[in-house]
């Protein structure tokens, strides 16, 4: 796994392993159940990722959205690929929300609604609630051959 993959806290924050991505927990909760998918590939530029990373990238995508549909009903959601920090191509995944969305108690508000999503809030977890979120998310995901 690329630097880029390690710092988002692969393994821990595992959702998702496909052949060229994987789907992190975002650690970073700016909107209740945001993620990371990021390339397996040591590129650090979209065009640089190879044809199976592109050909698999519609089925990631496909499987984000069905599994954060059926754990919190997002109203939008927004792919972020910014890499200004972090080289490796990868996208910041959040689900936007009209109204705060509530998991196991905790609200998440979306101060960014319906404008650009605010990358400096976030909700703390507990590391019990992150693991909890995660499994969640886990549960939903589209069952495949190629995912975990």
């Amino acid at each position: 796994m690329n630097e880029t993959i390690l710092k988002f806290g692969y393994p821990a924050s595992l959702i998702a392993d496909y052949t060229h991505w994987v789907v992190l927990l975002r650690p970073a909760q700016a909107t209740l159940g945001a993620l990371i998918l990021a390339c397996k590939d040591d590129a650090t530029a979209f065009s640089q990722i190879s044809p199976g990373a592109f050909q698999e990238f519609s089925h990631a995508i496909s499987d984000i959205e069905t599994a954060l549909t059926r754990a919190f009903s997002y109203d939008k959601i927004n792919y972020l690929m910014l890499m200004m920090v972090d080289p490796h191509v990868h996208f910041h995944v959040l689900p936007r929300y009209a109204q705060s969305a509530t998991f196991e108690g905790i609200s998440f508000e979306d101060p960014g609604w319906p404008k650009t999503p605010d990358l400096t809030h976030k909700t703390d977890l507990s590391a019990n609630q992150t693991t909890r979120l995660i499994h969640v998310l886990k549960s939903q995901w589209a069952t495949s051959e190629d995912t975990t």
